[in-house]
C-alpha cells in the first residue's frame, strides 16, 4: 500500500495546536486539462487542448465537463485516465447570432451552462441577451434560441417576462436546470432571478426575485434586491443559490407556496473582503460562480480573492485553496494552490470539484486534501479528517518508527464534517498517521 506524507505525526505528550471548530480541510488542486502558458482554441488531449476564455462549466452523468470558451460551447470527456476536450458548437474567434448545427451556430459571450437528465445544454448567451438549448443529434449538435430576441434581429436587452422570443434579458450570466426542465437564470444586469418553464414546445419566462433597480435588501419576490447576480445553483430541495458579484455575498432563495424568500446566507451585501468566518462576518470579492453538493455544502469561486471558499449548510465560510492577491496558476494543496482568475465550479458525486480558470487558460481539478489535524480538548485528544476520504484508514502505534500500527475502528463522526478520535494526553506518548 502507498503511503501519504504525513501533515502532523502526532505525540500525545506534545500538544501544543489546536483546530478551529468547523475549520474546512484544504483542497489539493491540479490542472486537469489545458494550459496557462498555452492559450487558444484547439481540441485535444490533456495538456495538448488549449482554452481562451473558460467561464461556466457543467457535468453530466457520464462525468462528461461542458464548459463556454470564447463563443464557443466545449465537451471534456475522460478516456481511461485521459482527458479529451472536443467543440460541440460556436468558434471560438466568432461572434454572432445564428441558430444552427456544429460550427454553423453562432454566440457572443456565452457565460453559463447546465445540462439536463437527457444530455441537453442549456447556455446563457449573455451578449446576446438570449437563452439557447444545444441538443446532441448523433454526433451533431443543433444549437436553438428558446428565450430572448430572435436570431434574425438584433439581440436587444430588457426585463419583459414573455413566451420564447417575447421575453427579453439583460445580459444572463449564471443557468441552472432542475429534474423538470425548468430553468433559472441570474439575470445579472437587469438585477432579477428568472424562471423558464418548458410549456409543451414552448418557454415561458416569468421573473421569481428582484427588481431592475440594484439594491441589497432581503424579501420576497420584487422586495429583494441584487447588484449584479451572476451564478446560480439548486440543491435537492429546490433552493436557490445566487452569487451577487457586486454585492460581494452568497444569496439564498428559498420557495414559499407562489412566493419565493430571498436571505443573505454569507457575506455582508457592499463590504468585499477575505475573511472566513460565519454569515456575515465572513467576506468575499466579486464571487462569480457557485456549486452545491449532495450535503448543501457550497462551492463559491471568489474570483477577485482567486480563491475557492466552502460555505456549510450553517453559514460557515472557508477558504479551501487559493490565496488572496496571487493570480500565477499553480498546483498544490491550501493556499499552495493557485489560480489566476477562477470562474465556473461543479461538484462531482465524490466531492472532486472541477473549476474553470479564466485566464489561467485551464480547467482545474481539486480533491480532498488526506490531511491529519489535531487539538486538545480538557484532558483529551481530538484528531480531525476529512469525512469525504475514500480509502484512507487511521492507524496508532506507540513506535513511530515500528511496524506495529493498530487500525482505529468504530470511529464516530460529528457534524457530518469530521471524523474525530480521542485518549487521554497523559497515557503516553503515541503516534497517529493516515494511510491509504
Amino acid at each position: 500500500m502507498k503511503m501519504l506524507p504525513l501533515r502532523h505525526v502526532l505525540a500525545a505528550a506534545f500538544l501544543a495546536c489546536s483546530l478551529a471548530a468547523g475549520q474546512a480541510q484544504p483542497y489539493t488542486v491540479g490542472t486537469l486539462i489545458g494550459s496557462a502558458a498555452n492559450p487558444g482554441s484547439s481540441d485535444g488531449t490533456n495538456g495538448a487542448a488549449q482554452f481562451t476564455a473558460p467561464t461556466g462549466l457543467t457535468l453530466d452523468t457520464s462525468s462528461n465537463l461542458f464548459l463556454a470558451d470564447g463563443n464557443a460551447i466545449r465537451r471534456i470527456s475522460p478516456l481511461g485516465t485521459n482527458w479529451v476536450v472536443r467543440t460541440l458548437a460556436g468558434e471560438i474567434g466568432t461572434h454572432g447570432f445564428v441558430d444552427g448545427t456544429n460550427s454553423l451556430a453562432q454566440f457572443n459571450d456565452p457565460q453559463g451552462v447546465a445540462v439536463d437528465g437527457a444530455g441537453n445544454l442549456y447556455v446563457a448567451d449573455t451578449l446576446n441577451n438570449a437563452i439557447r438549448i444545444v441538443v446532441p443529434m448523433g454526433t451533431n449538435w443543433v444549437v436553438t434560441t428558446i428565450a430572448g430576441p430572435s436570431p434574425q434581429f438584433l439581440p436587444p436587452s430588457g426585463s419583459v417576462d414573455g413566451t420564447n422570443n417575447t421575453a427579453r434579458f439583460y445580459h444572463p450570466t449564471g443557468i441552472a436546470v432542475d429534474a423538470l426542465t425548468n430553468l433559472y437564470v441570474a439575470d445579472e444586469l437587469n438585477n432579477l432571478i428568472r424562471k423558464v418553464t418548458p410549456a409543451g414546445t414552448n418557454w415561458v419566462v416569468t421573473t421569481l426575485a428582484g427588481s431592475t433597480n440594484s439594491g441589497t435588501a432581503n424579501g420576497s419576490n420584487s422586495v429583494a434586491r441584487f447588484n449584479s447576480p451572476s451564478g446560480i445553483a439548486q440543491d435537492s430541495a429546490g433552493n436557490l443559490y445566487v452569487t451577487d458579484f457586486a454585492n460581494n455575498s452568497i444569496r439564498k432563495i428559498t420557495q414559499n407556496g407562489t412566493n419565493w424568500a430571498v436571505t443573505t446566507l454569507a457575506g455582508t451585501n457592499g463590504a468585499s473582503g477575505v475573511n472566513d468566518g460565519t454569515g456575515n462576518a465572513a467576506r468575499f470579492y466579486l464571487p462569480q460562480c457557485v456549486a452545491v453538493d449532495s450535503a448543501q455544502n457550497l462551492f463559491v469561486t471568489d474570483s477577485a480573492n482567486s480563491t475557492i471558499r466552502r460555505i456549510t449548510p450553517a453559514g460557515v465560510v472557508s477558504t479551501i485553496a487559493g490565496l488572496p492577491g496571487v493570480t500565477i496558476p499553480a498546483n498544490g494543496t491550501g493556499n499552495a494552490a493557485r489560480f489566476a482568475q477562477p470562474f465556473g465550479v461543479v461538484v462531482d458525486s465524490s466531492g472532486a470539484l472541477f473549476v474553470t480558470d479564466y485566464l489561467g487558460y485551464a480547467v482545474r481539478q481539486g480533491r480532498l486534501a488526506p490531511v491529519l489535524q489535531y487539538s486538545v480538548s480538557g484532558p483529551q485528544l481530538v484528531l480531525s479528517w476529512p469525512v469525504g476520504l475514500t480509502g484512507f484508514v487511521a492507524q496508532f502505534s506507540t513506535n513511530l518508527s515500528g511496524t506495529n500500527w493498530t487500525t482505529l475502528t468504530n470511529i464516530p463522526t460529528l457534524a457530518a464534517e469530521y471524523l474525530f478520535v480521542t485518549n487521554g494526553t497523559q497515557t503516553g506518548k503515541g503516534f497517529y498517521r493516515l494511510k491509504k
